[in-house]
């Protein structure tokens, strides 16, 4: 939790106060969405959640099953899981970007809601938040400069 008070206080201060923020997350389990609520009350900012078009199940969530849902996904860069709505995000500055790791990245629907919004993000600052059971937030972050290099990234945080 000190971790995320101390994120929130240097993400401020990198913004303008007039800045419009967001915080858009996807979360299979709850544990992500929770650390969105933080950080959208804490930054008194819009709180947007990417929904797949399909609910994931726990078996979809095995990550030991090599068939799983998220184990394909994961072994296929170009999936991209479809999602049930987009959001209009014209009107924001700064955008919180929250997932739970996966396979030491960000789940694949992340590329999906960024495609979905190209080139809506190009000129906007993101900024990643990741929650993991064991996995730092760093090999995710470079994974999105390398796969998003138009995009303005900053380094994000782990918050869990």
């Amino acid at each position: 939790m000190r971790k995320l008070c101390i994120f929130l206080a240097l993400a401020a201060m990198t913004m303008g106060m007039e800045a419009k923020t967001i915080v858009v997350y996807f979360s299979a389990t709850g544990t992500t969405k929770a650390a969105a609520q933080q950080i959208a009350k804490a930054q008194k900012a819009t709180l947007w959640e990417i929904q797949p078009a399909e609910p994931y199940t726990a078996a979809d969530l095995d990550w030991r099953n090599k068939q799983s849902r998220s184990s394909l996904e994961m072994n296929d860069p170009e999936a991209r899981p479809a999602i049930k709505q987009c959001t209009n995000i014209m009107p924001y500055d700064t955008i919180y970007v929250g997932y739970p790791i996966w396979w030491g990245i960000c789940p694949r629907i992340i590329n999906s809601w960024i495609d979905n919004n190209l080139p809506q993000l190009e000129g906007k600052t993101l900024i990643p938040f990741a929650t993991s059971g064991g996995s730092g937030i760093e090999q995710s972050v470079e994974y999105l400069r390398k796969t998003y290099p138009t995009l303005t990234w900053q380094d994000g945080k782990l918050t869990n």
